[in-house]
């Protein structure tokens, strides 16, 4: 059955056979209608409210990162290798001896290099120096200071200590936490606001992570510390992880 048309639906479709605009239909249209166009109803945006949250989360060590290593000076390069040598194999079995596991010693450099006497502003070969340094992981890090002190014994003037930090064999349960209280407080501080505002607090509409840290201590050992200074009691201190997180939330 055919739609009878109106006059203002016949007045737009004559306006469209002809290329135009309906700009007159809704005048048409309130003129159909009583002269009273229909209320269209427009939601208002619901207010929002942006905050940052900061967390942070701490740990005790559960490993030690120890850099070492051994230097020796010769007349000639077979010497001075040799010497490196035998100072590096005393190293290893003094590390080994402590319990440490072969997958956690690791070599990070090694060097040959001529030593030269600078005087009244000449220079002179006085000899070569060969050195290798270590990388090595204590999964126990009680026993950081009696393997400083089995490496200064193994390796005498030869030995250097380079580094000794404190760390987590898996960082990522820490940073978690702290992303956690990041969370938590960026909620609590929208929560504030809403209260304060006389509202309520809505639903979370956007959620940033803004950065993460993390802060391992590192007692202050020099580079060119020989490794003669016996076991030094040793404090691990503690492991820090932050985060801070941008979030928006609606406010009811």
């Amino acid at each position: 059955m055919p739609v009878p048309r109106t006059p203002v639906m016949a007045f737009a479709v004559t306006l469209l056979a002809l290329g135009l605009p309906a700009v007159g239909a809704p005048a048409a249209l309130a003129a159909g209608t009583g002269g009273h166009a229909p209320a269209i109803a427009v939601a208002a945006a619901p207010a929002t409210v942006t905050v940052t949250g900061e967390g942070s989360a701490v740990g005790e060590p559960d490993i030690a990162l120890v850099g070492a290593g051994v230097e020796a000076v010769a007349k000639t390069t077979q010497a001075a290798l040799k010497a490196q040598n035998t100072a590096s194999a005393a190293l290893l079995e003094a590390v080994r001896a402590q319990g440490v596991a072969d997958r956690d010693i690791r070599t990070e450099n090694v060097s040959l290099s001529p030593v030269y006497d600078y005087t009244d502003g000449e220079s002179t070969l006085k000899g070569y120096q060969a050195a290798q340094s270590f990388s090595i992981k204590v999964r126990e890090p009680a026993a950081t200071g009696a393997l400083l002190q089995a490496v200064t014994d193994a390796t005498g003037d030869a030995g250097r200590i380079t580094s000794v930090v404190f760390d987590l064999d898996d960082r990522r349960p820490l940073q978690a936490r702290a992303r956690e209280a990041a969370h938590d407080d960026a909620h609590a501080k929208a929560a504030q606001y809403a209260r304060l505002s006389g509202l309520h607090l809505g639903r979370l509409v956007s959620l940033n992570e803004g950065g993460t840290g993390y802060f391992a201590p590192s007692p202050p050992v020099s580079a060119d510390a020989p490794a003669g200074f016996g076991a030094v009691p040793l404090a691990p201190g503690e492991i820090k992880a932050t985060a801070t997180v941008t979030a928006v939330y609606e406010l009811t």
